[in-house]
């Protein structure tokens, strides 16, 4: 758990750095708004993550492989990366080469991507179903943090010394997680047992029919067990409830995600809160709600079981979207914001640690890294993608109507949570062996 503290710090500290802290580094040197909008697509590197995520599955780094192991060598590797960039990142002027700023950003948004990919990968491997909330609530503590430190952090530095300091303290930082990989064990499990039975079979039939050579054929069997051994396994464990699932991870926080595009503009055009009120309540004050949410959420699943607590953060999350009406239908008061901020807050925190879990449970150990990426992409689509049209919502009908559809989203994955309660007897049956014994032919859980 300590470990996973330090390596959400690493995981969370880039993400603003290309995103809302640079907006700002742009705005504030004169970057035109046009220019500042194409930055945003820098952000596409973490939706699409799952195509290179194979490659940190099965792919062994030279040397580092052998002196690490396969997750930490590729976490290493990412955080050198994301070092790299944010250093690069300071020494350039946006104004005269905002083409170069825009490379350096997408050299860190790559490796954040690449390091969350096998970050995710280390924490499922490292300990039992059973730990997997508690290790995702103190995940998202060292996460949020980091959050703080490269929101506020960077813009107090930017302010009291430069921005070109503030990114060179930010490349230092990720020093944090560096050590931390180089302290911590690497995950004993084994990661072949699938997906080298896969790649055996495919080598075979490619030679019998192509005629290949040997080379080539060793070659196509491990492409087609690296690509689509993961969503092979996945399809034929599961089955029928395998589009259930999958449909559920899309829907799940699709009422959470579009609602939150609207909220700053809610808070500070239609409620009329000024800049520091609403950074008071929703960032410091909502941070601390967020973190009791996750603790709350990470004793909840070891309590009462993950897909219970699925429902429960589910239906919690719709019933605050709903507060968030009721908020739009009286004068601003800084005591009702922090209320239904903290309703938010604490309901976001409960849910985000039950779908982690849970997501955490369904992945193979022969595939961990890009089956969690599939589950990671597919969760934060489908609300990006409905979150740009709630600009036309608010503007065709009012913050109240919007916010009461935003609730209505989430009706479809509360009946799903029921759905998968109801199917729990079978998807236990069906659940992965972590330990790496696990096999696509079998497709029953070894462990027992």
């Amino acid at each position: 758990m300590i470990a996973l503290l330090f390596l959400g710090f690493s995981a969370g500290l880039p993400f603003l750095l290309v995103f809302s802290t640079l907006n700002a580094r742009l705005a504030d040197v004169g970057v035109e708004t046009a220019t500042i909008g194409f930055f945003s697509w820098l952000g596409i590197t973490y939706s699409i993550k799952v195509f290179w995520a194979p490659v940190v599955d099965r792919l062994k780094l030279p040397v580092l492989d052998r002196l690490l192991g396969k997750r930490r060598s590729w976490i290493l590797l990412a955080q050198v990366g994301i070092a790299t960039g944010l250093y690069l990142m300071a020494q350039v002027d946006a104004t005269a080469v905002p083409e170069m700023m825009a490379l350096c950003g997408l050299l860190v948004a790559f490796s954040s991507a690449t390091q969350d990919v096998a970050i995710d990968a280390y924490r499922i491997e490292i300990a039992e179903e059973r730990l997997q909330a508690a290790l995702a609530a103190t995940y998202i503590f060292g996460y949020r943090l980091a959050l703080l430190v490269a929101g506020a952090g960077a813009l107090y530095l930017a302010e009291f010394w430069s921005w070109r300091v503030s990114y060179e303290v930010m490349a230092a930082l990720v020093g944090v997680g560096a050590l931390t990989v180089l302290i911590v064990r690497e995950p004993a499990v084994n990661h072949f047992a699938a997906a080298q039975d896969i790649a055996y079979k495919i080598e075979q039939e490619t030679a019998k029919r192509t005629h290949l050579s040997p080379r080539l054929a060793r070659f196509a069997g491990w492409f087609y067990a690296a690509v689509a051994g993961p969503f092979l396994d996945f399809f034929q464990r599961y089955k029928e409830l395998s589009i259930a699932i999958l449909v559920m991870v899309a829907v799940y926080r699709i009422s959470d995600i579009a609602m939150g595009v609207m909220a700053n503009p809610f808070y500070l055009d239609f409620m009329g809160f000024s800049k520091t009120q609403v950074a008071d309540v929703t960032k410091i004050f909502g941070f601390f709600m967020t973190i009791a949410g996750s603790l709350a959420g990470g004793v909840l699943v070891v309590r009462y079981g993950t897909r219970k607590i699925l429902l429960i953060g589910a239906i919690m999350t719709a019933a605050t979207n709903l507060l968030f009406v009721f908020l739009a239908q009286y004068p601003p008061n800084l005591v009702t914001l922090a209320a239904v901020v903290s309703a938010d807050n604490l309901s976001g925190g409960i849910a985000n640690v039950a779908l982690i879990a849970w997501l955490s449970s369904m992945t193979s150990a022969s595939f961990t890294a890009t089956q969690y990426a599939l589950f990671s992409s597919l969760m934060t689509l489908p609300g990006k993608f409905l979150g740009g049209f709630s600009g036309m919502v608010v503007a065709g009908f009012g913050y109240a109507e919007f916010f009461f559809v935003s609730g209505l989203m989430g009706i479809p994955a509360i009946l799903l949570a029921l759905f998968l309660i109801r199917q729990g007897k079978r998807l236990d049956a069906l659940a992965p062996d972590h330990s790496g014994n696990d096999s696509v032919d079998s497709g029953q859980n070894t462990s027992g």
